[in-house]
């Protein structure tokens, strides 16, 4: 049984004054019983102690949204696995497509970042997904099958077992398009069969993969009613608190689903 998985990327949004906020009013309000699935927060930098400190004695948990592959040394700007840890994150997202498209990210960086989390004891949030070139050329597949099997090469079933996967296709992230339920669900299959011919029945079924691409509160119970699709990595609709909530709680209806 794979619990449903909600985790709400906020960008470039939210310093730590905003931030708390955000992060309380979702805390009172999965305090009213919305906890069918798991939550994970996914604030700046800068934010992650002002939300750490909301979170504290709850289950909801505390993401990065990137990190570096290498612990220490000079690396000015960079942010490492056991730095996250140490300030309360329990997952990091690797690979995001904003990260892809605008800073350079390779599925070489992916893989390396991936182990660092690993490491760190941290749970990657691993992003896959294609751009619409890609989609109206008939590359959707391909593309998505090469960047999880080049980014994840060389992890055992161990690994497996402590990752998430996320579908995010590049052409409906922050455009208000979305893929339709049957897209989805034709690539979260196709992510879930890689994964079952190369590591067997358990760590496929119990691998989470995730949705993500303009999800909102009108869309989501849709898009989760599919057997493979078992969350969502939400970016827009993170920031607000009731629509948020309102998707976690969609999520957890859904939860006897997978």
């Amino acid at each position: 049984m794979r619990r449903p998985l909600v985790a709400g990327n906020w960008k470039l949004h939210c310093g730590p004054q905003a931030a708390a906020k955000l992060a309380l009013d979702i805390r009172n309000g999965l305090l009213g019983g919305r906890e069918a699935a798991s939550v994970v927060l996914c604030p700046p930098f800068v934010s992650l102690a002002a939300v750490r400190e909301i979170l504290q004695g709850t289950a909801i948990g505390l993401g990065a949204q990137n990190l570096f592959w290498e612990n220490s040394g000079a690396w000015t700007g960079e942010v490492s696995g056991p730095m996250l840890r140490d300030a309360g994150c329990t997952h990091v997202i690797v690979g995001h497509s904003e990260r892809r498209q605008h800073f350079g990210e390779t599925d070489a960086s992916v893989s390396k970042r991936v182990r660092a989390a690993l490491d760190a004891a941290l749970c990657p949030i691993v992003c896959v997904g294609e751009n619409l070139a890609e989609r109206e050329s008939g590359r959707t597949e391909a593309v998505v099958a090469a960047q999880m099997r080049n980014g994840l090469e060389g992890f055992d079933a161990a690994a497996w077992t402590q990752l998430v996967l996320a579908y995010e296709p590049v052409w409906a992230i922050g455009t208000g398009r979305t893929a339709t339920p049957a897209q989805a669900q034709e690539v979260h299959a196709l992510l879930r069969s890689l994964v079952r011919a190369r590591l067997g029945d358990a760590v496929a079924d119990s691998l989470r993969i995730l949705y993500g691409g303009s999800v909102k509160r009108e869309n989501v119970a849709m898009l989760l009613a599919e057997p493979d699709v078992d969350g969502a990595l939400v970016g827009g609709a993170s920031l607000d608190a009731k629509d948020f909530l309102t998707i976690v709680e969609l999520a957890g209806r859904g939860s006897g689903a997978h």
